[in-house]
């Protein structure tokens, strides 16, 4: 369990970038991840991890990839419904070791008519993933419901999922990030949430989580909905991995958005 956690904390930093392209699970083809495919494939050499389903990684990830693999194991609701806490697991940890990933994730939806469900799947994933030795990452899911993004109620969530078993806490940034850390015995790591107005924004979030004490992000619209999406996660990578300040990470994204695409490269006859 410990290698494969590892795989996703690469470098000397102790921290870790992911990219989430799980989205379409409950959003369906959302801008820009329209083809999985062509989002995936020019950002996974530049991501500690990727974040998806079952479905995308079967499709759209070619299996020449070495980027390790969080997988979504989670859904059941879509944005259709006022209520997305409804969800069930839907892949199985046997189903996870099969597919050869690093890791398993599911939301939790802590306060929502079904917190008590969810929050049973995660201790039921954890007891699967205890007996074959593969982590769960608990997402702290708030639906609709943004407004829930404050510590208070990140701090209970992000606990209660330690509590239960989590391995890794992903939830997201706000005012008094360092209580929420400082209550959470397991690594955090950051979502970015909805794209933000500007590149800046995204960054100066990743920097102060990073400030405050989290493990990493798991970020996708942020950067696959970006103009100049490598760029974008070049410029996260360093602020991450290089402590980089904001103007620092701005000045990786101006350098890298400039450089001129290479084209892939063709198989062999």
């Amino acid at each position: 369990m410990r290698n494969r956690i590892a795989r996703m904390f690469p470098t000397g930093s102790g921290r870790t970038v992911m990219l989430a392209v799980d989205h379409g699970y409950f959003m369906g083809p959302t801008r820009h991840l329209e083809n999985a495919r062509a989002t995936i494939a020019p950002l996974a050499p530049h991501a500690d991890a990727l974040a998806v389903t079952r479905g995308i990684l079967r499709t759209s990830v070619d299996p020449s990839v070495s980027t390790p693999i969080l997988l979504r194991v989670s859904g059941g609701a879509t944005v259709l419904k006022e209520d997305l806490s409804h969800e069930a697991l839907t892949t199985t940890v046997k189903e996870a070791l099969r597919l050869n990933v690093s890791a398993v994730a599911l939301s939790v939806f802590v306060g929502a008519p079904h917190e008590h469900e969810s929050l049973v799947n995660l201790a039921q994933l954890v007891e699967a993933g205890e007996d074959l030795g593969m982590p769960v990452v608990s997402i702290t899911a708030v639906g609709k419901e943004l407004e829930k993004r404050d510590a208070r109620y990140l701090s209970l969530a992000c606990r209660v999922s330690a509590e239960i078993g989590a391995h890794l806490v992903k939830t997201y940034y706000c005012d008094g990030f360092s209580k929420v850390v400082d209550g959470c015995p397991v690594p955090i790591v950051v979502a970015g949430g909805p794209k933000l107005d500007s590149e800046q924004a995204a960054l100066e979030l990743t920097h102060h989580a990073i400030e405050e004490g989290a493990k990493g992000i798991d970020m996708g619209r942020n950067i696959w909905q970006s103009e100049h999406p490598v760029a974008m996660l070049r410029a996260l990578r360093a602020i991450v991995h290089e402590d980089a300040t904001v103007r620092e990470a701005l000045e990786v994204f101006r350098e890298e958005k400039t450089r001129p695409k290479v084209a892939p490269a063709e198989a062999p006859a």
